[in-house]
């Protein structure tokens, strides 16, 4: 199975960075993670459905046919870390690959948020970028391990 991580915005701090690079690489052959940056459409005098436009088509191009789309969303399903474990157990067994999608500065388009397959919230507080795809990728390990029964995860 893949994970793919669809981000807008190209340029994350160093010490985010270093800790993704470091989750990354702990996930097992049978769990690929990948991560793809795409552009942040320049805001300037465009109209906010022009850059939506914009980076909905970037991300849409990021993302393979027929993989199961997961949307970062401040109103989307809170999860515990068991649940995501649930979830991830649940996307494995169904054999799809993910994709689960970062929004820009504005967020996502709310049509391609309401065409997700689902849409899940990291946090009740706003998080900067560089934070957000370190606390998913540091969930997704931990929801990894919960599974595995790997004693990263101690309750």
């Amino acid at each position: 199975m893949k994970l793919l991580v669809v981000a807008v915005g190209q340029r994350m701090p160093d010490w985010a960075q270093t800790a993704w690079d470091d989750y990354a690489k702990r996930f097992p052959p049978e769990l690929k993670l990948e991560l793809r940056a795409v552009k942040t459409e320049p805001r300037g005098s465009k109209s906010l459905e022009t850059i939506y436009a914009a980076e909905r088509e970037r991300i849409e191009g990021a993302i393979a046919r027929g993989m199961r789309i997961v949307v970062l969303d401040e109103r989307g399903t809170a999860l515990t870390t068991k649940a995501l474990a649930s979830r991830l157990q649940a996307w494995q067994g169904g054999g799809d690959d993910v994709a689960l999608v970062i929004g820009g500065p504005d967020g996502l388009d709310p049509a391609f948020k309401a065409a997700a397959h689902e849409r899940i919230r990291l946090s009740d507080l706003t998080l900067p970028h560089a934070m957000a795809r370190v606390l998913l990728v540091e969930q997704l390990y931990r929801a990894w391990s919960v599974n595995a029964g790997h004693p990263y995860h101690r309750e």
